[in-house]
Parts: C-alpha cells; sequence; structure tokens
C-alpha cells in the first residue's frame, strides 16, 4: 500500500523544514509527500520545496487545501498530518499495518499536547478519550483513510471549519476508526496564546453549536476572531 502524504500549510517557514525532514525514511519507502501551501506571505513555499515530492498553491481554507492534496495524489490511501505535529520515526508503517488490516478504512493517532503545564496532560486524555467513545476524529490526530473509502463519500468535506469531524462521521458510516495508541505530539501553542480555559470553552461551544446545525463560516469567524 502506497501512501500519500498530505500537508496543508501556512505561514510555517520557521518550522517546515524540520517538520518535512520526519517524512524522508517514508519517501525512501515509496510514499509520496505532498504540501500544499494556503497563500504564505513568509518562506514556507521556497523553504518547503526542496523537502516534498508535489507542492501546490491554493486559496486559504484547510478542507480545500486537504482536497487539493486528495486530488493531486497518486497513493492507494491518504495521510492528513498538520505541520505542527511531531511524529516518532518510522511511525508511517503503522498506518499502513492498520490500513492492511481486513477491515481497516480509516482511523486516527492518540495525541499528546508539546505544553508542560499539567492541564495539558489531562486535556490530551480527554481528546484521546472522547475521541474513542465517539469515533470522531480531529485534524491534529493526524487521520488516515483508504482512498476508495474517501471516493465513496465524495472527497473531503470542503467547509470554512470543523471539516475533521464533518469527514469522521461520513466515514464512520463505513466503520469505527482505527486507534492507534501510538501518539504524535502536537502544538499546544493555541492553548498557551488563548488560555486554556478560554480555548476549552471555545472549541466545546464550536462543536456543540455545530451538532445544533450552526454554519460552518459562521463558527469560522468566531474561532479565528475574524469578521
Amino acid at each position: 500500500m502506497r501512501l500519500s502524504i498530505v500537508v496543508p500549510v501556512l505561514d510555517e517557514a520557521e518550522g517546515i523544514e524540520g517538520f518535512l525532514h520526519q517524512f524522508d525514511a517514508a519517501r525512501r519507502d515509496g510514499h509520496e509527500l505532498i504540501v500544499v501551501d494556503g497563500g504564505s506571505d513568509d518562506e514556507t513555499v521556497l523553504r518547503a520545496r526542496p523537502w516534498c515530492d508535489v507542492l501546490l498553491t491554493s486559496a486559504p481554507g484547510r478542507a480545500q487545501q486537504m482536497q487539493i492534496g486528495v486530488n493531486a495524489a497518486s497513493g492507494d490511501a491518504l495521510w492528513f498530518v498538520h505541520a505542527d505535529t511531531l511524529l516518532r520515526p518510522g511511525i508511517f508503517r503503522s498506518v499502513v499495518a492498520a490500513l492492511a488490516q481486513e477491515h481497516g478504512t480509516w482511523g486516527r493517532f492518540n495525541v499528546r499536547l508539546s505544553g508542560r503545564h499539567w492541564m495539558f496532560r489531562v486535556i490530551e486524555r480527554m481528546i484521546n478519550l472522547r475521541s474513542r467513545l465517539s469515533a470522531i476524529a480531529t485534524g491534529d490526530q493526524a487521520m488516515f483513510v483508504k482512498r476508495s473509502a474517501l471516493t465513496r463519500i465524495g472527497g473531503i468535506p470542503v467547509q470554512a471549519l470543523l471539516e475533521d469531524v464533518e469527514l469522521s462521521k461520513r466515514l464512520k458510516r463505513q466503520g469505527r476508526p482505527i486507534c492507534l495508541v501510538e501518539k504524535l505530539t502536537t502544538s499546544s501553542r493555541r492553548w498557551e496564546t488563548h488560555g486554556i480555559w478560554r480555548t476549552i470553552a471555545l472549541m466545546w461551544g464550536l462543536r456543540f453549536r455545530y451538532f445544533l446545525g450552526a454554519d460552518p463560516e459562521r463558527l469560522r469567524r468566531q474561532y479565528y476572531g475574524g469578521s
């Protein structure tokens, strides 16, 4: 099974080379690395180009960037990884093994937050438990899916926010996700910048409003604080 690793990025120049370097072994094993830039104002594109197989540009919007990556991909399965994720060496083989299972259709990893505050240990455990109980994954859990399964649901839900939740809802109609207990480390910068309790309240509020049918564009404006 050949993976197409899709990375949506925006203004990640500071760390993009080190991040993409994590996929060197996967590329040597024949897997494909696709970076989709959403209109960065820094040197993300320039710095990323030597470290990936395909570099594309897009209008901003993670869901749209992901779908553009899917359209360009040639692999049997897609693996979506955020640019603030720290991977254990060789972890891509866990994705291949999971999808090679008889009923392996899609899945995600457990996460660990990068911050040292004790509250981050609580938050990460709650994220992983919530995901296991609900069969809903989030983008920072590095979701992976067979191309055939993604095609059956019409591709990535291109919406302004919570595309990961909507994607999970559609995929779990084909079966529950494979929950890999190996942990990825994802950035806690939003919690650190905006405050832990405020961020928890915001994220739970957004999810609840989406569950009640709120427009993703309105939720995006609330999340990013824009107009």
